[in-house]
């Protein structure tokens, strides 16, 4: 799998609103257009993702959904080129070590990959076309958005999960909740160009719940932040914005947060093979691993829902524009400072440490801004430009 970058910062917002696409339509030339991606890093073995007919049919109510309901706009179908109208436009579903299955109007379907390709190039959530007759998969169309992460001294990203629109980011009101953690999480969400939203579980053991609520909502401007009970229907009532059909969300966070009792809520009763759920440890409120493997969900009432393993270390790289935009109250004031180069720390003139003098700015916040940014720019490889100059690798890739 080769190595991508995300594009700058804001590129989210721009990008075409989803909008369904027929499939029997004239299909225009294609433009290439642009993938987004982000790099989680965490330590779990490859695992696979499983959706059955019975979600399938939870979510549309009957066993062929359409493109539409499987997440499909036209950002996929602009893809379309001359020639291709024959083939299927499938949904990856599950990936295993050395098969693929998806879904497509007809329903569930195992692929086969070409000669020469192999599993570790697909992602649950990306879309392929697919020859009818053999179900030979003949390409990967650009993705939107993907996922990413790099094992403990693992030099290639492995593929988590692709296409995803929303990523819920869940924490604790008790000693789970880190702001320095849940920032990592929203430097890579906003590289991604996938809607951020900090759900909050276990207010009922805590004493003022919504201190935690203020506290995450001040992390980044205009941060969706919601305080809820997984085990409840009222949790897939207060999530159903970002839930609608043909939407994919994918939820990240420590164990024993309350991942895949969500996931279950979400999917609803239909659903074949629950997640498994588990406790925490009273004394640091650190949970178990339940959930070993991805998993693709049918919401019940439209869309998808992606569950991973939990994790506790998350490294960044390539997120510069992500930062960017987590510490805009920071980013903002830069361009105040006398020198371009300025570091903020003692040059005169600079606009960072006079809002930091003033108390407009945040200390704390500007001492996790420069760790942030000094891990992200060690751990950034570097491309050799021309006349072998090197540079950190460059963003608006396509893949």
């Amino acid at each position: 799998m080769g190595q991508r970058d995300g594009l700058t910062a804001g590129y989210g917002a721009d990008r075409p609103r989803h909008r369904p696409c027929l499939p029997n339509a004239a299909t225009p030339p294609i433009h290439s257009p642009p993938e987004i991606v982000v790099r989680l890093t965490f330590n779990f073995a490859r695992d696979t993702v499983h959706v059955c007919d019975a979600s399938v049919k939870a979510l549309t109510g009957h066993s062929t959904p359409s493109l539409a309901s499987l997440g499909w706009t036209d950002f996929f179908g602009d893809q379309f080129e001359p020639g291709e109208a024959n083939l299927v436009p499938t949904r990856i579903a599950t990936v295993h070590r050395d098969r693929l299955t998806g879904l497509s109007q007809a329903g569930p379907v195992d692929l086969t990959l070409p000669a020469q390709a192999n599993t570790g190039d697909y992602a649950v959530g990306d879309w392929v076309l697919v020859d009818a007759h053999d179900q030979l998969v003949q390409r990967r169309l650009t993705r939107k958005t993907v996922l990413e992460r790099r094992t403990q001294g693992g030099r290639v990203p492995q593929l988590a999960a692709a296409n995803v629109d929303t990523l819920f980011i869940v924490t604790s009101c008790n000693a789970d909740f880190n702001p320095a953690r849940l920032e990592r999480y929203l430097a890579l969400a906003n590289e991604a160009g996938t809607t951020p939203v900090i759900l909050l579980t276990k207010a009922d053991t805590a004493e003022d719940a919504e201190a935690y609520e203020r506290q995450a909502a001040a992390l980044q401007r205009e941060l969706p932040v919601v305080i809820l009970n997984p085990r409840t229907s009222d949790a897939a009532t207060a999530l159903a914005v970002w839930c609608g059909v043909g939407q994919t969300v994918a939820l990240i966070g420590s164990s024993g947060v309350g991942k895949s009792t969500l996931v279950n809520t979400l999917a609803g009763p239909a659903q074949q093979s629950p997640q498994q759920t588990g406790g925490i440890r009273e004394h640091d409120s650190k949970g178990r691993h339940t959930t070993t493997s991805r998993s693709l969900h049918a919401i019940a009432g439209g869309g998808w829902v992606i569950d991973t393993p939990g994790m506790r270390t998350l490294h960044v790289s390539d997120v510069a524009s992500g930062i960017d935009m987590l510490f805009a109250e920071i980013t903002e004031l830069a361009p105040l400072c006398k020198f371009r180069d300025c570091t903020h720390v003692h040059e005169p003139g600079c606009a960072v440490q006079a809002a930091l003098k003033s108390g407009t700015l945040d200390p704390e916040r500007l001492a996790r801004w420069r760790k942030l940014s000094d891990e992200n720019q060690h751990n950034t490889p570097v491309q050799s430009g021309p006349r072998g100059a090197r540079s950190p690798g460059g963003r608006g890739k396509r893949r």
